[in-house]
């Protein structure tokens, strides 16, 4: 086995190397893995402004947005302007298997996209809700709470798909038809309002961390601009684990540690489940976004919030 070769007209360089600590794996087994599962993470990143993160040898994991200027000219790309930075970036489009290739051999084990194709970033075309335990609890209590979006998703005639994060927790997506990013993002916030009603012991909505009482975080702030872990891509954390689909009435009896790139693509055999899983794009129903542009944005309120308990400090 050399530690070079080329497919797809990429040449692909020192595969036996360890591809970061902890993660029990080669760049080969990064290559062999997002190879393997090209035909299932490329519709997921299509035509979607890419962010990677990427770690190079003996060197912390980085996020890269803007396309290095050594990138292949036949990489697609798209300029958007960054509201955050105030700048015009321009992402990468992974669209095909040499793209995927290319982007492993640079050693990018996380694929981070936008909630917007590339040519309507005005509209997002999923609205997501991110779960995470509390500090040192198993992900059991992350599954329950998934089943509270879940209700809360089919007490307002929607429904999505569910994915381990490929960390500690759980994505829930709910494909929803061309709408503007604001109410989308209403509709995000209206969602978590109300699975925390169901069950306010177990789930808050509580952005600041301090607040939170050790019970599990819905955060519906991936709305907008921001990126979220595509399906299938790998972590960077002990063991390379992948962020993996699950039916809703498996959630239970796995755990984020069970996909891997050495075991994931054997847990999927000929299947795509995030394809089957995924229902079509519905509607957002107007009570919801309605309900969800009376609920302040988190990342604001906790500002006030932040500034409010200082002077309360301070006085």
């Amino acid at each position: 086995m050399g530690s070079d070769e080329v497919r797809d007209g990429v040449s692909l360089t020192n595969l036996g190397k360890p591809l970061f600590d902890g993660a029990g794996a080669t760049k080969k087994d990064l290559v062999d893995y997002l190879d393997g599962v090209r035909e299932r993470i490329l519709p997921v990143l299509r035509g979607r402004p890419l962010s990677v993160v990427r770690v190079r040898e003996g060197q912390e994991p980085f996020m890269q947005k803007n396309v290095p200027k050594y990138a292949p000219e036949w990489l697609r790309t798209v300029t958007v302007w960054a509201e955050s930075s105030r700048r015009e970036v321009s992402y990468a489009l992974c669209d095909d298997r040499r793209s995927l290739l290319w982007f492993a051999n640079q050693r990018a084990v996380e694929y981070h996209v936008g909630l917007a194709m590339a040519e309507r970033p005005d509209r997002v075309t999923y609205m997501v809700l991110d779960l995470d335990p509390p500090e040192g609890e198993a992900f059991g209590v992350v599954v329950r709470a998934a089943h509270l979006i879940r209700q809360a998703l089919e007490e307002s005639g929607l429904a999505g798909a569910v994915k381990t994060s490929g960390a500690k927790g759980v994505h829930v997506f709910v494909p929803v038809a061309a709408s503007a990013i604001e109410d989308v993002a209403a509709a995000t916030r209206a969602v978590a309002a109300r699975a925390e009603r169901i069950d306010p012991a177990l789930a808050t909505t509580a952005f600041i961390r301090e607040d939170r009482g050790g019970k599990v975080f819905l955060d519906s702030t991936r709305a907008g601009g921001a990126t979220v872990v595509a399906a299938y891509s790998p972590r960077i954390r002990p063991g390379a684990p992948v962020s993996f689909p699950v039916g809703w009435d498996d959630l239970g009896s796995v755990t984020p540690g069970d996909f891997t790139i050495h075991t994931a693509l054997e847990a999927l055999g000929d299947g795509d489940p995030w394809a089957e899983h995924m229902p079509e794009p519905q509607e957002l129903p107007v009570d919801l976004v309605e309900e969800g542009h009376t609920i302040p944005v988190a990342r604001v309120q906790a500002m006030h919030e932040g500034k409010r308990r200082a002077r309360a400090r301070r006085g």
